[in-house]
């Protein structure tokens, strides 16, 4: 009983895969990350404009009594980490999932589902990738992340997998996000390191086109 608690990567990158299909493929009560894109980009303005004002909203609305209601359909589906890490995935997938789907990226592409993932690390993505093999400067171009291999992907999910794994602790301590705070204390402020505005950022930089071709990166390679 007290080996089911144990965190592993293997648990984690499970918990990964969950919410990004709940994020994705929808939950009765809650708009997928398509769902939220599209309401956002019906607004007008450009890529940067709607995924910045998701990001404020992801910051200061989704701990509304509401949203938490919703939240308990998705939290209560059986995975094998403590309900808090599972809600954290979810809210955060999701969010960045959406800003994918703003930057025109197919939320059904593996490579975009790792690189969703990647953005779950923050300021430590780029160390993560290159712990998967890959130099990397500022940006990803849209070309970049469609060619990379099947073998690095593989290789980012796992690093991603570890790295999520030490900020959770083995024992489910949590210390990966400082989220909005949930009412209930289903997540409250037990959350530390990683805040939803850095990895909003993290997937602003990494999928919006509208920052300009002249800040995308273009000495992208694999390392030898």
């Amino acid at each position: 009983m007290e080996q089911d608690k144990v965190l592993t990567a293997g648990k984690v990158q499970k918990a990964l895969d969950w919410a990004y299909d709940k994020a994705v493929n929808g939950v009765t009560g809650l708009d997928s990350a398509q769902e939220i894109a599209e309401s956002y980009m019906k607004k007008g303005g450009s890529q940067v404009d709607c995924v910045n004002a998701l990001i404020r909203w992801q910051n200061t609305k989704a701990g509304t009594s509401g949203f938490v209601t919703g939240l308990g359909g998705v939290i209560t589906l059986p995975v094998a980490l403590p309900v808090n890490i599972t809600s954290v995935m979810y809210i955060q997938i999701r969010m960045i999932a959406a800003i994918a789907h703003i930057g025109g990226y197919d939320l059904k592409d593996d490579n975009v589902r790792s690189f969703v993932y990647l953005c779950l690390c923050g300021n430590a993505a780029k160390d993560v990738l290159k712990e998967a093999g890959i130099k990397i400067g500022m940006q990803f171009t849209r070309s970049a992340i469609r060619n990379v291999s099947s073998e690095i992907i593989k290789s980012i999910n796992k690093a991603v997998g570890f790295r999520l794994l030490t900020k959770f602790g083995q024992k489910g301590s949590i210390n990966l996000v400082k989220l909005v705070p949930l009412a209930g204390g289903i997540v409250g402020g037990a959350f530390d390191g990683i805040s939803t505005n850095i990895i909003g950022n993290i997937a602003r930089e990494t999928f919006i086109t509208d920052l300009g071709e002249t800040s995308m990166n273009d000495d992208y390679q694999h390392m030898s």
